[in-house]
């Protein structure tokens, strides 16, 4: 609450906090306090500025819009200006909304759109001919960073809109990072070392003002469009019939079940309380719901209130979040050597599933939220999938408490650790330390690697236990004396085991190339590495020019696979490899001539029955197929499986050929 008495001073050093937190949300993309705090702290700003107009500064949160402008990016204004949304958090500001429109309008038979509100970038998107020329961020409201570059890198965006289109359209949606794609870079970089992003919001935003596009391709960003900001006059009425037309011109847009017409606050929180219920099925953030007078000509009549427009408001859901305790921090090491610290917790449970280890990320990071045994800590699923301790309750702190520090010696090999300069890691320098060594065999074995099905994590570490794996080759080694001695293993389950061995020496090249563990090489790089060099031994040969020249793959990358292949351990393991019967081939060898699949794209979603994801892959590239990983009218099919996510409902707005397991088996 705020203090009648609160002097301008006071008043100036809120500004000058919430300034602070501003900077920190729109410009370093790393905030510090949740959207409710800030919200209530602009609240207290705006319930000042009415009793004492005269104190009103520029630099208030109130009469500011988004972010600063962006070093390396041109500013341009916007046709029309982006306003923010105004905050509500229960029903009875919802109550309050309708009445001020029912007043202002003097009516009360009005309809309202339903969306969903993601928690990612708005952009505004211009298209003139039907042919994109400009995208801008959000900006200050009135002008907005130039990043037409990288938004052209959007796969489900499209580049060139039908005939129908109008002859000048501009569009509003919003940037984002689906959470699986938020999950797979964020290990990437965990393993890297670098800091991880706290939420896929912030990883979109700081992918989005890349100054090197290339990067921002391999960030893997989608796009949901929304709105509509300048177009022919009375060309679209109602919001509903801009929803409608957007998803006809090719954009994507929000499905049918999360875009409704509700006539009353009743009907909203109804479609909000549906939406809240399943939010961690979605995959993508949201942040709650967005409701809009659906009638288009009453929005110019009720204006906006400062920066808000009178006629839409934001309707914000509650995070999910739980209490618990830090009953103790343990030091994992990954294949690349760094070291994780952990936080094993006292089980809670948390959206669907109970909690009892959550990453801490780095050594970085708990100095930063000064995380301590003991404490008890706010955890929060990131991405609404992966757990994170948010802040530390210190009110419940032991006052004997002492601050948690990193080893300096790796917990494993005892070997002395080190830290990079410009990197937040701290590593096990010994290359040879068994738990990377581990998690390298473990990475290797996989499915998406070399597939050998009876390998798991367990069998794997008493393998090495045993002394009998030590290398990747020692896998091609083993004989069914060796397994004989494993506790658990039978007849059978050996002989399993060996013929999953012998399976695994038919693989392709790009997944051979991923298994080996080149540090910034997923499964994606890998098939363009394969792609380009045609062998293992034309991948090894490449050199940085070729590397740079493959579309998709950038110096970092590069760098990274040129010190892989200078290293003679690592040749020498794969000519081990290769003389012990392992064949990699690339899918161009054994393809399937003047197939209906050849130069077609598809896309994989659901589980499938009697085949896995990667036997799929394999099947349609031995055609002559193309794998995608995001739904766009270029798509040509998109097979089903069991349990689809949000593609399948892409490929039916965008009437992409839809094929079931049974119907992709007949066109083999």
């Amino acid at each position: 609450m705020v203090l009648v008495s609160m002097t301008k001073d006071e008043y100036l050093q809120l500004v000058e906090e919430l300034k602070k937190h501003d900077e920190l949300y729109f410009e370093k993309h790393s905030p510090q306090i949740s959207d409710f705090e800030y919200d209530q702290l602009v609240k207290q700003v705006e319930k000042i500025e009415s009793t004492h107009p005269e104190w009103i500064t520029g630099a208030s949160p109130t009469q500011q819009v988004g972010e600063r402008p962006t070093k390396g990016f041109k500013q341009t204004e916007h046709k029309v200006p982006m306003l923010s949304l105004a905050n509500s958090y229960n029903e009875a500001d919802l109550k309050d909304f309708e009445k001020r429109i029912q007043k202002l309008l003097g009516r009360d038979n009005l309809l309202f759109s339903a969306e969903l509100k993601m928690d990612g970038i708005a952009v505004s998107i211009r298209y003139e001919k039907g042919e994109l020329v400009r995208a801008l961020t959000r900006g200050n409201g009135f002008k907005g960073d130039d990043i037409t570059a990288n938004v052209k890198t959007i796969c489900d965006l499209p580049k060139k809109l039908p005939s129908t289109a109008p002859e000048i359209l501009e569009v509003r949606g919003e940037v984002y990072m689906p959470k699986k794609v938020f999950q797979k870079l964020n290990k990437k970089k965990e393993e890297a070392g670098e800091d991880v992003w706290a939420n896929p919001r912030n990883a979109a935003a700081g992918s989005l003002k890349l100054l090197d596009s290339n990067q921002t391709k391999e960030r893997e960003l989608s796009i949901v469009v929304y709105g509509i900001a300048e177009s022919a006059p009375d060309r679209y009425k109602t919001q509903e019939i801009v929803h409608k037309s957007l998803k006809k011109l090719g954009f994507p847009v929000f499905s049918n079940k999360h875009f409704s017409i509700c006539s009353n606050v009743q009907d909203l929180l109804e479609c909000s309380h549906n939406i809240e219920l399943n939010r961690e099925e979605l995959p993508f953030e949201i942040d709650g719901m967005v409701f809009k007078l659906n009638e288009l000509s009453y929005w110019d009549e009720l204006g906006a209130a400062g920066k808000k427009p009178r006629y839409a408001i934001a309707y914000k859901f509650a995070p999910l979040q739980a209490k618990t305790v830090i009953e103790d921090i343990v030091v994992q090491v990954g294949r690349t050597g760094v070291l994780t610290p952990v936080a094993e917790l006292k089980p809670v449970f948390l959206a669907g599933s109970t909690i009892s280890r959550a990453t801490l990320h780095n050594e970085h990071e708990i100095q930063r939220k000064d995380i301590r045994i003991g404490d008890t800590v706010v955890l929060e699923k990131g991405g609404d999938v992966i757990p994170k301790v948010v802040e530390v309750d210190h009110s419940k702190r032991d006052p004997f408490s002492t601050p948690w520090l990193m080893p300096d010696h790796c917990p494993i090999c005892e070997s002395l650790v080190y830290r990079k300069e410009g990197e937040v890691a701290v590593r096990c320098k010994n290359s040879s330390c068994q738990a990377q060594n581990l998690r390298k065999l473990i990475f290797f074995v996989s499915k998406d690697a070399m597939n050998i099905d009876s390998l798991g994590d367990k069998v794997v570490a008493k393998l090495v236990e045993e002394g009998l794996v030590g290398r990747f080759s020692d896998i091609y080694k083993l004989s069914p004396n060796d397994i004989k001695e494993l506790e658990g293993f039978q007849e059978k389950s050996i002989s399993n085991l060996m013929e999953s061995i012998k399976q695994s020496k038919n693989v392709t090249l790009d997944r051979f190339i991923f298994a080996l563990g080149i540090p910034f090489v997923g499964i994606q790089t890998a098939e363009l590495l394969a792609e380009k060099g045609e062998t293992i031994e034309g991948v090894i040969s490449l050199k940085e020019e070729d590397l740079l020249s493959i579309d998709g793959i950038g110096e970092k990358v590069a760098d990274s696979v040129l010190d892989y292949f200078k290293n003679i351990d690592h040749l020498k393991e794969i000519e081990e490899l290769l003389k012990y019967g392992i064949k990699p081939s690339n899918d161009k060898t054994k393809q399937v001539k003047d197939h209906l699949f050849l130069g077609k794209t598809f896309v994989l979603t659901g589980t499938l029955d009697g085949l896995s994801r990667n036997d799929a892959r394999a099947l349609i590239k031995e055609r002559g197929g193309k794998i995608s990983s995001s739904v766009s009218k270029k798509t040509d099919y998109v097979l089903v499986g069991d349990d689809p996510g949000s593609k399948y409902d892409k490929a039916k707005d965008l009437k992409v050929k839809i094929l079931s397991e049974a119907e992709f088996k007949g066109l083999l």
